[in-house]
């Protein structure tokens, strides 16, 4: 082959990669897919709670004795949390679920209870009575443990699943599966039962770890629902990012859940429309979650985060703190009095501070 004939044969295939991206983008232009109907949604991570720092966070590092400066007086998975997320406009709440020894659902978040309350143990060898006769605010601390302002104040707020059940009424509740065994599936599945919830009607969700045990088995107990594992939403996470830009939707996606970090929007083809219509279209569901390699945990905790979600979008946003992000998102729902006002403008403050 000559040096014309080379170069010829050259500008033919610069052509031909020139016009492959230039479909690549045309048919992922989001702006050309109609937005959704609805509006965004917010999830209240363990309904109203206190946030505590992330940094150096390990799988057993107590997470009650390095809270932030409280702002308000609402503690993780209590009637009282579920209630002001409510109040606050999330459009679902997720909570934790425990077995009890009596074969109870209680709502609490750790294995075990010595981290925040003032018992000790498994949460699983102990009946509902017995939870109920903790203070669940005993262990919070926000200096170190030189100080314990919820002390004292907890004793009788862990709730049972039928409690919770009642007091969110319609709004749909996301459980998560904190263990690796299947009967909590049942369980569960037993007691909305009884309860004569509708979960798939509703909307509820459930998630767990992995794939394996209460995940697995909630799949096949309550066909429909909306299921799913952080191993099956990273699973399809990662096959969009790499085969949404050929139009494709993966196989992984149907059913499936996608979490769109705020920081990498601009990695997920057709985004937010397109992306929208194209997990709909197979079942799927999109959840915007907080930045990756960010500071702070798997949700939104900065009012202005709230900014960088488009307008268009109609899915689910990960919040972890609803008290400071629902009335920014929904101002006509900020009942906040000065004093609460005041308090959580320092909170916030303080945590813009800490990541700079």
């Amino acid at each position: 082959m000559n040096r014309t004939s080379l170069r010829k044969w050259l500008l033919r295939l610069a052509m031909v990669f020139v016009a492959a991206i230039f479909t690549i983008m045309v048919v992922n232009l989001w702006w050309l897919a109609d937005a959704p109907p609805g509006y965004v949604k917010l999830i209240a991570h363990r309904g109203a709670h206190q946030l505590f720092d992330h940094k150096d966070l390990g799988r057993d590092t107590c997470t009650a004795s390095r809270i932030e400066k409280p702002y308000h007086l609402y503690l993780e998975n209590t009637l009282a949390s579920i209630d002001q997320a409510k109040r606050l406009g999330a459009q679902m709440i997720e909570v934790d679920i425990a077995p009890t020894a009596d074969g109870r659902i209680a709502l609490f978040h750790d294995w075990t209870l010595d981290c925040r309350t003032n018992g000790s143990g498994e949460v699983r060898s102990k009946t509902l009575a017995q939870l109920k006769a903790l203070d669940a605010g005993y262990g919070y601390s926000a200096d170190g443990g030189k100080t314990f302002p919820f002390r004292d104040k907890g004793v009788g707020l862990i709730p049972s699943l039928e409690e919770a059940l009642q007091l969110a009424g319609d709004k749909p509740l996301l459980f998560n599966f904190k263990g690796k065994d299947p009967a909590e599936a049942d369980l569960l599945f037993a007691a909305l039962k009884a309860a004569g919830r509708d979960s798939v009607k509703l909307g509820d969700g459930f998630y767990g770890g992995g794939e394996a045990g209460p995940v697995a088995r909630m799949r096949k107990l309550m066909p429909g629902a909306w299921v799913f594992s952080k191993d099956s939403a990273a699973a399809c996470t990662r096959a969009y990012a790499l085969q949404g830009w050929l139009t494709i939707t993966p196989d992984e996606c149907r059913g499936g859940t996608l979490m769109v970090p705020l920081n990498r929007q601009w990695a997920f083809a057709g985004w937010p429309n397109r992306l929208q219509q194209r997990l709909a279209a197979v079942g799927g569901r999109v959840i915007v979650i907080a930045p990756l390699g960010g500071a702070g945990g798997t949700g939104l905790d900065l009012p202005e985060q709230l900014r960088e979600v488009p307008a268009s979008f109609t899915g689910y946003v990960w919040i972890e703190d609803i008290w400071t992000l629902g009335p920014a998102l929904r101002p006509a729902l900020n009942k906040r009095n000065p004093v609460e006002e005041a308090e959580t403008a320092a909170a916030i403050a303080a945590r813009r501070a800490a990541r700079d």
